[in-house]
């Protein structure tokens, strides 16, 4: 196998769906305390989303509390309740190039702008005969890292290496 053009930094998000992002609020927000910081809606992608804040700078990971704008319509996105995670990359073309190269099945809609600003794609759930590889059930996110981002996480991954 070829050497990965790219590195996975850390953890940029988990994505939770249920019918209601005010019940989902009330533990999130109301008990637990996490700060929300903005709201996100698409028709294309049924999606009405609350983005919550956990931890602080450019390490926190985000929390997006999703609810379907059409209960009726695909994607369901309160279907399954964890529905998707979302990491961190160094250089996001580099890696859907690479993946894609290594029989990795991506999502429709290529590399485009997400509900935070952040360039994204994802990686599917299910392979198929062409792609092989996929996520294996779990949806997966992969989101170019802003340069604080870079900074601070390749920080402390080498901090890391060293301490082994």
């Amino acid at each position: 196998m070829s050497q990965r053009p790219f590195q996975v930094l850390g953890l940029q998000q988990i994505a939770i769906g249920h019918a209601s992002k005010e019940t989902l609020k009330t533990l999130w927000v109301d008990l637990l305390g996490l700060q929300l910081t903005g709201h996100f809606e698409s028709e294309r992608e049924n999606v009405l989303e609350d983005i919550l804040q956990l931890g602080s700078g450019p390490t926190c990971v985000e929390v997006d509390l999703m609810q379907p704008l059409n209960p009726l319509a695909k994607p369901a996105v309160d279907q399954t309740p964890l529905n998707h995670i979302g990491l961190w990359v160094d250089d996001l073309p580099q890696a859907v190039d690479w993946l894609v190269a290594h029989g990795v099945r991506m999502a429709p809609g290529g590399i485009r702008r997400g509900a935070s600003g952040f360039d994204i794609c994802f990686i599917h759930p299910k392979s198929n005969d062409v792609f092989p590889l996929s996520g294996l059930g779990v949806l997966i996110e992969l989101v170019q890292a802003p340069a604080a981002v870079i900074t601070a996480l390749k920080t402390d991954l080498s901090a890391d290496r060293v301490s082994l």
